[in-house]
């Protein structure tokens, strides 16, 4: 017999206080901590929340899962205005284990099943959320390669070219230092027999590709980089050449005014 409910995915914050949430969770609901995922089986659903700021629902409508965010807001870090989501219908009691047109087949619908298959999608909807922040900083400072190109200098001043460069550096490392996130979770050194599981999401999803394409993104923002690095040390360089200018226009006043007039 063939059985629909659905899974739904969210990027609700940078990072979850996670161990303020697991004492909390485990004090209220039946939780099962693994590794950095806490496992809570409410309301005759599954809920994995993934301390990378990721939750994912199955078998929950949306007055559950608003209500269950509700519940353990105070444990997010930085919550996103922008929430990246994502969602499957599944249907289990299929002869084979498979995704196709975004509905999700499985053999069975037991706890290690859902929470290998929500490692990769957890993974997909944090790589969603780094795209959207790469292609923001993209288009947000798309006009600073153009202004150089049209006028040879950016047009803004070496405190706004600081500044910029300053937030280009925070974005970019922050994506870099939680890149490792991206990798095939620990989980399954535990749990080699579930990655086929994870795989099944990771190919369907086109994480390794998306991958790449973030790396070249990223490569972008490092090109960007090097434009402002270059017009800080333009702008410096002009800065000196006018100071020496100026140095030397005085010393030929004082040697005119001293020597040749003998005013002083």
């Amino acid at each position: 017999m063939t059985n629909n409910s659905e899974v739904y995915a969210i990027c609700h914050c940078a990072n979850f206080d996670f161990p303020n949430l697991q004492s909390f969770l485990q004090e209220q609901e039946r939780c099962t901590a693994y590794r950095n995922v806490l496992n809570v089986e409410w309301q005759n659903g599954h809920i994995y929340i993934f301390d990378y700021g990721i939750i994912i629902f199955w078998q929950l409508n949306g007055s559950q899962r608003t209500d269950f965010i509700n519940k353990i807001e105070s444990y997010a870090i930085e919550p996103l205005s922008a929430l990246i989501e994502d969602n499957f219908d599944v249907e289990t009691g299929s002869e084979k284990n498979y995704i196709k047109n975004d509905n999700i087949f499985l053999t069975n619908e037991e706890n290690m099943t859902l929470l290998a298959l929500s490692h990769g999608i957890a993974q997909s909807i944090k790589l969603s959320h780094f795209e959207y922040r790469i292609q923001q900083t993209i288009n947000e400072h798309s006009h600073i390669p153009k202004n150089i190109a049209e006028s040879g200098n950016s047009k803004l001043s070496r405190s706004d070219l600081a500044k910029l460069r300053g937030r280009l550096f925070l974005s970019k490392s922050d994506i870099m230092l939680n890149y490792d996130l991206l990798d095939t979770p620990d989980f399954f050194w535990d749990y080699p027999e579930l990655d086929s599981y994870y795989f099944i999401v990771t190919d369907y999803l086109e994480v390794k590709q998306r991958m790449e394409v973030l790396s070249k993104k990223l490569e972008t923002i490092h090109e960007l980089f090097g434009m402002i690095a270059d017009e800080l040390r333009h702008k410096h360089s002009s800065l000196l050449e006018w100071i020496i200018i100026w140095l030397i226009a005085f010393e030929i006043l004082v040697f005119l005014v001293h020597d040749i007039f003998k005013w002083i």
